[in-house]
This record gives structure tokens, C-alpha cells and sequence, in this order.
């Protein structure tokens, strides 16, 4: 009875969620405690002035300038994922976006030169140990799913110069956007300047240092386009972007 009365819970966010047949009472016990004190721990916004949406927060979880942080519905930070909004632009969760523990959002790491914003959509996961930058600002769009130690870096130091240290000539800036219903594997590097197109799929640890095409498989160091994701399908079959997707932006990519 509980089973189902916690299933059916569920389901108000996860339309298609149901329990594993090997998952124990016991098990959906613990996990129901967890999940409790990980919403009464959202509820310490209030101290702040802001009235949470379920929030669940894991132990350690820290904010930086919170005021510039928005969140959506169902948002779960696991424990100790820190947060620091030094942005011009909010630090922006979607509705149901999970964040794996130790992760870090870090808008910018110096005051003297604050990041853009940080922009996550809806229904995103995203596994722990991430280093997500705002730099030149980062944008990660809805029903994306993400490995652990995904690493994005939307900014680059300046080198030109022989008679001045790196850290003293300043950076770039482009910013990087990973587009909608993207898989993205395990130890992925993503460099500045890099937009990923719709519907990809990026294979573990692959640096991503220029822009793909939406529709791709992608993979390797640096990374490059592997072959269409759809390519075995008809083409009445395949999505409208890649319809649209002409054969020469595919070559350039894979070269």
C-alpha cells in the first residue's frame, strides 16, 4: 500500500516512473528519509527571504551572492555541490534538474571581472564531480543527460605576449551552449566558443573544442563528428534538423 501510495507520488513529477520489482520496503524507507531531510534542508531559504519550490538539498550544499540564483520546481542538489552566482546574469536552474554531489557552479573566480550567467533547462541530470563555468556564459538546454566530471570552460587566457605572464593578459570569452535532448558521457571537456547542436550524443571523455552540428555523434581528442546520429534511418524518418543539416557541414566537422 505505502508502495504504491509513494509511486503514485512520484508520478505528479515523473509521469513514467515505477518502482523495480527487486527494490525492498526497506530500501524505499531509506531512501523516503533521505529524500525528507533533503526538502527541510531547502526550506533554510526562508532565512533568506526566498520561498523554495521543492528544493532538496544535500549536506554541505553552499550558495555564493544567493539573491542571484533562480530555481524551478523539483531542483535537487546533492551534497556538497557549491554554488556561486558572481554573474551579470542569474545562475538559472529549470524545473526537475539534478545536480550530482561535489559538483561545481561557479559563475566567476575573480571579482575584478565577473562571469556572464549560467543557464539550465528542464529535466537535466547531471552526474557529480562537474565543473560548470559562466565565464562567457553557459547554456545547457532541456532534456539534456550528463555524466560525471562533465568540465565547461567558456573562456580562455590570453598568451600572445612573451614579455608578460599569462595570468596578467587577460581572457576571451565566447561562452558555450549545448543544445536540447543531448547525452554527453563521462569525463567530457567542453572549451570556450563551443556550441553543440540539438539531439547529440558525446562519447566519454571526449574535448570538445569547436562546435558540432546538431544530430552527431561525436567523440575523441580533440573531438570530431563520428557520423550522423540518424544516418541508418530513412530520411522520412529522420528529425527536421537534420533534414535541414546539409552533407558539407557534417564533413567540416568530422575533419
Amino acid at each position: 500500500m505505502l508502495k504504491e501510495l509513494l509511486q503514485r507520488l512520484i508520478r505528479r513529477k515523473a509521469p513514467h516512473f515505477s518502482w523495480d520489482e527487486a527494490i525492498t520496503m526497506s530500501q524505499i524507507l531509506s531512501l523516503s528519509w533521505m529524500k525528507l531531510f533533503a526538502w527541510w534542508r531547502g526550506w533554510r531559504l526562508l532565512l533568506y527571504g526566498r520561498v523554495p519550490q521543492m528544493l532538496f538539498l544535500g549536506r554541505g550544499v553552499r550558495f555564493f551572492h544567493l539573491s542571484n540564483i533562480r530555481f524551478g520546481k523539483w531542483v535537487q542538489l546533492d551534497d556538497y555541490v557549491f554554488v556561486s552566482a558572481l554573474s551579470r546574469r542569474p545562475v538559472s536552474f529549470g524545473h526537475n534538474v539534478h545536480i550530482g554531489a561535489f559538483s561545481r557552479i561557479v559563475a566567476a573566480t575573480s571579482f575584478n571581472n565577473v562571469g556572464s550567467y549560467i543557464r539550465i533547462g528542464n529535466n537535466v541530470g547531471i552526474g557529480e564531480y562537474a565543473y560548470l563555468g559562466g565565464g562567457g556564459g553557459l547554456e545547457i538546454g532541456d532534456e539534456c543527460i550528463i555524466g560525471q566530471y562533465l568540465s565547461c570552460h567558456p573562456e580562455n587566457h590570453v598568451f600572445t605576449r612573451a614579455d608578460k605572464p599569462i595570468r596578467l593578459q587577460g581572457v576571451t570569452r565566447k561562452g558555450i551552449r549545448i543544445g536540447h535532448n543531448c547525452w554527453i558521457g563521462s569525463k567530457v571537456t567542453i572549451l570556450d566558443g563551443v556550441t553543440i547542436g540539438d539531439n547529440c550524443v558525446v562519447a566519454a571523455g571526449a574535448v570538445v573544442t569547436r562546435s558540432m552540428p546538431p544530430n552527431s555523434l561525436i567523440a575523441g581528442v580533440p573531438a570530431r563528428v563520428i557520423r550522423p546520429l540518424h544516418e541508418g534511418e530513412h530520411p522520412s524518418q529522420q528529425p527536421k534538423e537534420m533534414k535541414a543539416q546539409t552533407k558539407s557541414a557534417f564533413l567540416e566537422a568530422a575533419r
